[in-house]
């Protein structure tokens, strides 16, 4: 069964970035009828915080992605151990005693002589004395694990193809901190395993880390994941945005885009196939191919989201807004104000216009006359406005704008909006005969 999971740490709020990874990795669960695992990586216990992860649980709630299971690491803290003591016996962990200062002026050394700031494994050359010694000064190692430089490290990337890396040009990763707290690698490691992760999907950022991981599988004794990594998002102008890293679901929500909006985006930027108004997911799960995924960075336009929201706003049935609607709109009401809307929340201002009171703008003594007239003429019927202005158009010979738009002006107080057939019913004859009436007072 296909296994998915996605990890992210509750030291902030969820931003686009995060969602799109999250989306990706719930859709190749979902494709194939698999799990979606929700794993909290709250290890660091300094920086994490519990409303994050409340936050967290509440913004893939809205987006509909929903989880089999949740996972959190600070409750597996004893599976990392035996891990870490299982490699260090296996000599796949060693203490290292560099301080901060100390391993940055070697990496400045390296870069100065023009070679890759590689950690020189250092802490390995130290004999047992020497290091009981650094700990009598009351030194705490940190610990790396060894990275096995014999063989290359090679898999077949999802997105990327074959990717190989050379172990020797890659640092011995620190796993874990003096203070014995964890770093992102080993745990995530013991966890893909522990919980049966078949695919991990994140970003290219993550490229190094996983041909680091990939020897921390093989160390373990077990068969590595599928990898793939996708491109990073990039703002419109093609750069790094920091904006990017701050725009989250409750952005989204202040602007009123609907979660179907997003989904539809998200799923496919950065893909070879077109980016649609499509709220059924089921029909962008049935196109969800990782051989679509580009290489090049995708492109977040703010502007496109916009378009997208608005087509899926055009399209939604009364039945899918209902509740959210203006307290007395009823699916008419819906349906004659929804082609003026680019979201729900701008349903209330439009339907201002049906329950009033509306400000009718100045008009001239021809208009006047001509709307105390269209008063008079006024008729209810299945169709009042058909009525209305073909019985004026045949009395007075106004035609087009002169025709239609003092009655616009006068019932609505706008010079455009929603279809006047379908507003006037709902505007009501009284109210309508009102308004025509009342701009020759």
């Amino acid at each position: 069964m296909v296994t998915t999971r996605f990890a992210p740490s509750p030291t902030g709020r969820l931003h686009v970035g995060n969602i799109r990874t999250a989306l990706h990795n719930w859709m190749l669960a979902q494709e194939e009828g698999g799990e979606f695992i929700l794993r909290i990586d709250d290890t660091d216990a300094e920086r994490s915080r519990e409303e994050y992860v409340e936050a967290i649980r509440a913004d893939l709630k809205w987006l509909g992605l929903n989880w089999t299971r949740e996972e959190r690491q600070s409750t597996r803290l004893e599976t990392y151990e035996a891990a870490f003591a299982k490699l260090r016996e296996a000599g796949r962990i060693y203490p290292a005693y560099e301080t901060q200062q100390e391993l940055e002026l070697k990496r400045k050394v390296l870069l100065g002589r023009g070679l890759p700031p590689i950690y020189d494994r250092g802490a390995l050359e130290l004999t047992a004395a020497e290091r009981a010694a650094k700990e009598a000064e009351g030194i705490q190692p940190h610990w790396r694990f060894k990275l096995d430089h014999e063989e290359a490290i090679e898999w077949v990337d999802g997105v990327r193809g074959k990717a190989k890396f050379d172990p020797a040009q890659l640092s011995d990763p620190v796993i874990r901190r003096a203070n014995g707290s964890w770093l992102y690698m080993l745990p995530s490691t013991v966890d893909d395993v522990d919980m049966g992760v078949t695919q991990v999907l994140r970003g290219e950022d993550h490229v190094s880390n996983t041909a680091v991981q990939i020897q921390m599988f093989t160390a373990m004794g077990v068969t590595p994941p599928a990898f793939a990594h996708e491109a990073l998002l990039v703002g419109k102008e093609g750069k790094l945005s920091k904006r990017l890293g701050s725009l989250g679901c409750d952005a989204f929500r202040e602007k009123g885009i609907e979660p179907e909006a997003i989904i539809a985006l998200l799923s496919r930027l950065g893909t070879s196939l077109p980016v649609e108004p499509i709220a059924d997911r089921g029909k962008l799960l049935e196109t969800f191919d990782l051989g679509t995924f580009g290489r090049a960075p995708a492109k977040f336009d703010d502007a496109e989201l916009e378009r997208v929201n608005t087509a899926i706003v055009h399209a939604m049935p009364f039945t899918a807004v209902k509740d959210r609607l203006p307290e007395g709109i009823d699916e008419a009401g819906w349906h004659a104000v929804q082609p003026n809307i680019a979201t729900v929340d701008e349903v209330s201002e439009w339907w201002r216009l049906v329950t009033g009171p509306i400000d009718q703008p100045e008009f001239s003594a021809e208009d006047r006359a001509y709307l105390a007239q269209a008063a008079e003429t006024l008729t209810w019927s299945d169709d009042p406005w058909g009525a209305l202005t073909s019985a004026l158009k045949e009395a007075t010979g106004r035609k087009g704008k002169q025709l239609f738009l003092p009655l616009r002006q006068a019932l609505t107080g706008m010079n455009h909006g929603p279809d006047m057939g379908e507003l006037l019913p709902l505007i009501g004859e009284e109210k309508a005969r009102s308004r025509l009436s009342r701009t020759t007072d």
